[in-house]
C-alpha cells in the first residue's frame, strides 16, 4: 500500500491525480503543512468501515454466481441441542 501526500493546492489543481493515487492507497491532503484530510477508494473505505453486506448482495457479486454451493441437508438425523 502506497501512501501519497498532496497539498490542498495540488489536490485542487489535479483531482484526477489524487483519484488515481487513491487506487493504490490513502492520499493524505495537507493544509498549511499539516494533515487535514484523507482520500480513500470506496473499497478501502468499506473495508475500514467494516461495511456489512446482505447475503443476497454478497452472493450477487460478479464471479460468485458461478460458485457451486451445496449446503448439507439438515434433517431429523441431526441431534438437537438444548439452549439454556
Amino acid at each position: 500500500m502506497t501512501v501519497t501526500t498532496l497539498t490542498s493546492c495540488e489536490f485542487d489543481q489535479d483531482l484526477a491525480k489524487a483519484k488515481r493515487a487513491a487506487d493504490s492507497g490513502p492520499v493524505v491532503i495537507t493544509d498549511r503543512g499539516r494533515p487535514a484530510h484523507v482520500l480513500l477508494s470506496i473499497e478501502a473505505y468499506c473495508k475500514l468501515a467494516g461495511e456489512r453486506r446482505s447475503l443476497l448482495d454478497a452472493m450477487s457479486m460478479k464471479g460468485l454466481s458461478e460458485t457451486d454451493f451445496d449446503p448439507p441437508h439438515i434433517g431429523p438425523d441431526i441431534p438437537s441441542v438444548e439452549l439454556y
